[in-house]
């Protein structure tokens, strides 16, 4: 019963990294697992403090790589405050629009084009030319597959390092 128990809790822990993609804190929700089992099984002997400190920097890592890398790729390609801002808005509401389509996985495609649009538009708004708008956009939209690939990473890292825990010894 322990090893299917474990095994559930693993497989929740890595379904955990995909709602990433829709823009919910999956990566939180997993620490959240982890300190339910921990809860749940008190006895468990390597879950510590220096291990939730550890899977709670993780995911804190994973938040401020999101975000920190969608600004600078932004910023990199010539994106105002304004840009940056409506490139994150924007890949958050296209996370969203885009969850009912691919059976949920049209989120990541939303999101990404979501940061291009709002970047793109925000810039508009801001009275700058097409061409430097667009090329902001895509700045957005590079920073933002790459912050959305490094939170999966971090993600990744707190599931693994929860499956090693929970599984019986």
């Amino acid at each position: 019963m322990d090893y299917i128990l474990a095994t559930l809790c693993i497989i929740v822990l890595f379904g955990m990294i995909g709602l990433n993609v829709f823009g919910l804190p999956g990566n939180w929700l997993a620490v959240g697992v982890l300190a339910l089992w921990k809860l749940l099984a008190p006895a468990a002997p390597g879950m510590d403090t220096w291990f939730f400190a550890t899977v709670v920097g993780a995911a804190a890592v994973g938040e401020v790589l999101e975000f920190g890398v969608q600004m600078l790729g932004g910023k990199r390609y010539g994106s105002t405050g304004r840009g940056n801002l409506g490139g994150i808005l924007g890949a958050i509401a296209g996370a969203i629009l885009g969850a009912p389509f691919l059976f949920g996985l049209g989120a990541l495609p939303g999101a990404l084009a979501g940061a291009w649009f709002g970047c793109y538009l925000a810039e508009l708004s801001h009275g700058r030319p097409r061409d430097a708008a667009r090329q902001a956009a895509w700045g957005a939209f590079v920073g933002k597959f790459l912050g959305l690939s490094l939170k999966f990473a971090a993600g990744a890292v707190v599931a693994v390092m929860g499956a090693g825990q929970v599984w019986p010894a």
